[in-house]
Order: structure tokens, then sequence, then C-alpha cells
């Protein structure tokens, strides 16, 4: 490919202004504003208005979600937190794993715009059997890699593009996937405002408890015992 071609490639200029993009939202400082502090000094302000304001303060928050993860801007922990704590455990799982999913699904799509269907394949054909793999079972190891955070969110954003995974498989195992996460964030949000009116802190540790991180796992592993059986079932049972 000649430079003259490449320079009339619009894949090429649609992933350097999408880098670009991704960095300027990251330098910008948005995601240092996302911080449990910014929470702690304006958490009345922000209660209020969100009491007054309850439809746009969702659409904001939806919004800001959606722009969080579509950018991978750091900061989406938090911002789920925020989220519990200024809609409460429902109203913020909800609003969460719609901008997460929105956010998600146009990663999705941009990347399978910019790079096709089956980008993996050009890697060589250990890649090709891994992306065959994940063709086969796309549903449950997603559903695995969106239950348990094994890998960054934006890699398990990225590779089901790469490999040609359906849009409905990737929209659905990310909704369902990431639902118990989000909820548990979203409850520990909502408890908040109690432990800084104690001087306490919250760290990702006071969340994420022994008894939490074994029921996410459990669920995957359930998840994970879904492949042999559907290949099993699959064949006739034998």
């Amino acid at each position: 490919m000649t430079i003259s071609s490449l320079l009339k490639d619009r894949r090429l200029w649609l992933a350097l202004a999408a880098i670009a993009t991704i960095a300027l939202v990251r330098w910008s400082g948005v995601g240092d504003l996302l911080a449990l502090e910014t929470l702690r000094a304006h958490r009345e302000t922000l209660a209020a208005w969100v009491s007054a304001h309850v439809v746009i303060a969702s659409l904001a928050y939806l919004a800001t979600y959606v722009v969080v993860v579509a950018f991978s801007v750091p900061g989406a922990f938090v911002l789920t937190l925020w989220g519990g704590f200024l809609f409460g455990s429902l109203l913020g799982t909800a609003l969460t794993v719609i901008g997460a999913t929105i956010g998600a699904t146009a990663i999705f799509i941009f990347a399978r715009t910019i790079f096709g269907e089956n980008a993996l394949d050009r890697f060589g054909v250990s890649a090709a059997r891994l992306a065959d793999g994940l063709r086969r079972d796309a549903a449950s190891y997603l559903l695995v890699l969106r239950l348990v955070p094994l890998f960054p969110f934006f890699l398990v954003n990225l590779v089901p593009a790469f490999v040609g995974v359906p849009l409905s498989t990737y929209a659905i195992t990310t909704v369902f996937g990431i639902i118990p996460g989000t909820a548990v964030f979203s409850l520990a949000g909502a408890g908040i405002g109690s432990i800084l009116d104690q001087g306490g802190t919250l760290t990702p540790g006071s969340i994420l408890t022994p008894e939490i991180v074994a029921g996410l796992v459990g669920l995957a592993i359930l998840s994970l015992i879904a492949i042999p059986l559907r290949r099993h079932f699959g064949s006739g049972g034998g």
C-alpha cells in the first residue's frame, strides 16, 4: 500500500481521530473530577440538584457514563458509586448498566468498522484458533469476562469486534454480565453518605468483600460449565 493510498484511507483517518480524541479526553483531567473527594466536597449540592431535577440528572449521568466508557476514561468504578449515591441502588444500577452497554457497544461497532470483523485471524494460526473458539462459545466466554474483571473493560469491549462476534450476542452478554457487579457497587454507593458522615474512607477493598468476590466467581464458573454442556447436548449427547 502506497503513502498516497494510505492518506486516502478513511479508516486510517477515523482511527487517528479516535486515538486523538481519547488522548485529549484523558489528558483533559475529566477523570480527576470523578474522584470520591469531589463527591465528598459537593455531595449536598449534588444530592439537592438531583432531587429537584431527576430526569435531567439521570440523562446527564447516563451521557457521562457513555462518554467515560466509550473513551476509556479512568473512573468508571467511582462513577458507579456516584450513581448509587445520587439515584439509589435500583435506579443507579439501571442507569449504569444502560450507559455502560451503550458505551461498550459504541466501541465495538467502531472497532469492527475500522479493523473488520475478522481482524484477529490476520495475526497467525494461533490467533485464528483463539478467534474460532471465541466465535463458537462467544456468549459463555463473554459472560465470564463481564462477571469477573479478569481483563480491563476496554479490552473486553474490543476483542469481540476483532473475531466477528454478533452484535446481539455482544450486547446481551454485556447487559447481563455487568448487572451483578454494578448492583454491588451501586449498593455501596447508596451507603456512601453514612460512611462519609462517620468520617470513614471508601476503598475497593471495603466493597469487594470475600463473599462478594466468591459470588461473582461462582457465577463465572457456572457460565464456563455451560460451554461443555452445550457442546455435549449439541452433539446429541454422545
